[in-house]
């Protein structure tokens, strides 16, 4: 498997966001994290990312434990956290931003091709390339978000709510080049969402997360839609 979480538990100070939460993702695999806002998804995609380690259990990827490694060190070994705040530089080019992408060792003999993957996804953003990022839309700063992620030469991407504050068009737009990522490349990814019937369609398994717990895992083809709600209030 790609990467597999064992019993971690997570702290802000004296608060406990995650507790004994294990999960896993199988190489190839999309898995979708649902639930509440405010209720420890970002905060496992950051402990998995080396941002905000776990307190207690273990964090593998591909059998390595990495639940104490930096940051740099787990972007270097093919992890990409693509965070909800999406942290573009606005006052550099779309062009500037992707290439700070790969600062890498890795990713910097791969750039050209890494960078073809992205214009080729997205299109729009290889118009706009000498755009500084502050005159972007929305879709298109998510989409300079997630070309950013690919320009590290990822192997497993986290992806946390790609679709907030994006128009239909938008949503259909970015989840449609998430599985072209997974099928094209091969990319394990886990993404957090809070549009249901997109991460259903989108993922093959999901985990349901309520107050820092793991309620359920499950076949996103063995759930329906008025389960996961059920299990949100």
């Amino acid at each position: 498997m790609t990467v597999e979480v064992q019993e971690i538990d997570s702290f802000y100070g004296d608060l406990q966001v995650l507790r004994k939460v294990s999960l896993r993702v199988d190489e190839g695999e999309v898995v979708a994290l649902l639930g509440p806002n405010g209720h420890g998804k970002s905060t496992l995609l950051k402990a998995i990312a080396g941002l905000h380690p776990p307190t207690s259990g273990s964090v593998r990827y591909r059998g390595e434990d990495i639940s104490r490694a930096s940051n740099e060190r787990i972007v270097q070994m093919g992890l990409a956290y693509i965070p909800e705040e999406r942290h573009l530089f606005p006052y550099m080019t779309v062009m500037e931003n992707l290439r700070l992408g790969a600062y890498n060792p890795r990713a910097r003999g791969r750039i050209g091709e890494n960078l073809g993957f992205v214009f080729a996804l997205f299109p729009r953003l290889e118009e706009r390339r000498d755009q500084l990022c502050s005159t972007l839309s929305g879709g298109e700063s998510r989409m300079v978000a997630i070309g950013r992620g690919l320009m590290s030469d990822a192997t497993f991407l986290m992806v946390d709510e790609p679709s907030i504050g994006l128009s239909p068009a938008l949503k259909k737009a970015v989840f449609d080049s998430i599985r072209k990522i997974n099928q094209g490349r091969g990319i394990s990814i886990l993404i957090v969402e809070q549009e249901i019937e997109h991460a259903l369609r989108l993922a093959s398994r999901i985990y349901m997360m309520k107050k820092g717990q793991i309620l359920l895992e499950r076949g996103a083809a063995d759930i329906e839609k008025a389960e996961i709600e059920k299990a949100y209030f």
